[in-house]
């Protein structure tokens, strides 16, 4: 379930690069592999560079959970 009160961070346990999409999937309530397979198509669908870029923006001002 969406958790608006808490914000979006980066996971230290669910990561495989950065924990962006571990994060994200947390924050919306989703499996893991849901996001990153979510994220996969996303991006090669919109030409590689706009999920490359997102992900290194998200990855540089997510905070890291605690």
């Amino acid at each position: 379930m969406l958790d608006t009160k808490r914000p979006i961070e980066r996971s230290q346990t669910q990561k495989m690069l950065g924990g962006v999409l571990g994060g994200v999937a947390e924050w919306l309530g989703w499996d893991p592999s849901v996001a990153r397979v979510a994220y996969i198509l996303l991006t090669a669908f919109t030409g590689f560079v706009l999920g490359a870029i997102g992900y290194v923006v998200l990855w540089a001002f997510l905070p890291v959970r605690d």
